[in-house]
């Protein structure tokens, strides 16, 4: 049985339960390696002072994670008179994604579209809670093939990616708990661009 299963049966309304949730959610919080959230941060930086681009990838609930990174690091860490972070997310071209997915199979649906736009030095973030979707590690083999840097974002043993990403954040948790660790990886995301936002004020 997982955490959230053991959270539900201890508790008795939506209110317990949402208060044990967020206590576990402080919990794989505070087990993160926050060197390494400081080393991502650096790599971010370094691509946007080096004109390098950032691309995110993910599926389901990872999808909407790296469409919001994109956004983020493009548009949110923005300030007046500081060259911009060039980021995107390979999960919002529909019409692109699904004539891949469709002509190629979906095992190709990123690595395909990096085919004609990563560049040596790129920085692909591919976030997944399995670690083990099969088009989110072609995409990683391809930057890892190619000189870019590979940053994992992933959940419950790691999987594959955790051995394949060059930096690899891993909340661990119990298999299929896809919502805590959704959280998680949200908030890192979140923590990473108002740092860099923050910084480049005060830099």
């Amino acid at each position: 049985m997982n955490v959230i299963d053991e959270i539900f049966k201890k508790t008795s309304s939506c209110s317990e339960y949402s208060q044990s949730y967020a206590a576990y959610l402080s919990r794989l919080m505070s087990a993160l390696d926050f060197q390494l959230v400081q080393k991502i941060s650096n790599i971010l930086d370094e691509a946007r002072q080096k004109g390098e681009t950032v691309f995110c990838i993910g599926n389901g609930g990872s999808a909407a994670t790296a469409s919001h990174l994109a956004t983020d690091l493009g548009w949110g860490t923005r300030v007046e008179g500081v060259a911009r972070s060039k980021a995107i997310s390979l999960t919002d071209n529909v019409p692109y994604l699904t004539a891949v997915a469709n002509d190629s199979g979906y095992e190709n649906s990123f690595v395909e579209q990096m085919r004609g736009l990563f560049q040596q030095g790129d920085i692909l973030v591919a976030i997944s809670a399995s670690g083990n979707s099969e088009n989110v590690l072609r995409a990683i083999r391809y930057a890892n093939e190619n000189k870019g840097v590979s940053i994992g974002l992933v959940g419950f043993d790691g999987g594959k990616m955790k051995q394949q990403c060059r930096f690899c954040l891993h909340v661990e948790t119990a298999l299929g708990e896809y919502g805590p660790v959704e959280d998680v990886h949200h908030s890192i995301c979140h923590i990473v661009t108002t740092y860099l936002k923050l910084k480049r004020h005060n830099d």
